[in-house]
């Protein structure tokens, strides 16, 4: 899932492209800058890309249906890369849930916290909140639901 944001600076707004992992919740690919187009969206989603340890795949990515993700360019990389497009219908609210409660978390545990004088402290404070809080955050929680699916599937008495 891909979508996009805005993080307000002294200087401007920045704005933040994520591909999420739905089963992981982690955020696989992201992108900033602050200009909200296409190539926001492709780097993000290369991002993501390289990431992949399977490749040959088909992978679907869904979005809304803004400009960024409807343009010919942005549909040519998907189907160039073995992803498959998927968008619902025009203004489902429940279109981009996983995207938009992501984008809540960061904002209530971080952004709407700080005053950002610039870009370049948005920027760095975003990254550090995506790869050294969010992340590690959701590997453990998939770290302690593989503990439990162990547990559950152990003999719970030895065959003597």
């Amino acid at each position: 899932m891909t979508d996009i944001t805005y993080i307000r600076t002294g200087e401007g707004w920045l704005y933040l492209c994520v591909v999420l992992d739905l089963y992981s919740k982690k955020v696989v690919g992201w992108a900033m800058d602050t200009l909200q187009d296409r190539n926001l969206v492709l780097r993000a989603v290369l991002m993501a890309l390289w990431q992949r340890e399977d490749r040959s795949e088909s992978v679907v990515l869904h979005s809304d249906h803004g400009t960024q993700f409807t343009c010919e360019e942005y549909q040519q990389f998907l189907a160039g890369h073995n992803l498959v497009c998927s968008m619902s219908a025009v203004g489902h609210c429940g279109d981009n849930a996983a995207a938009e409660g992501f984008f809540g978390m960061l904002k209530r545990e971080r952004v709407n916290r700080r005053h950002y004088r610039s870009i370049g402290e948005a920027r760095s404070d975003v990254f550090d909140y995506i790869e050294r809080f969010h992340n590690p955050r959701m590997q453990q929680r998939l770290d302690a639901q593989d503990q439990k699916f162990l547990a559950l599937t152990q003999l719970s008495v030895k065959k003597g």
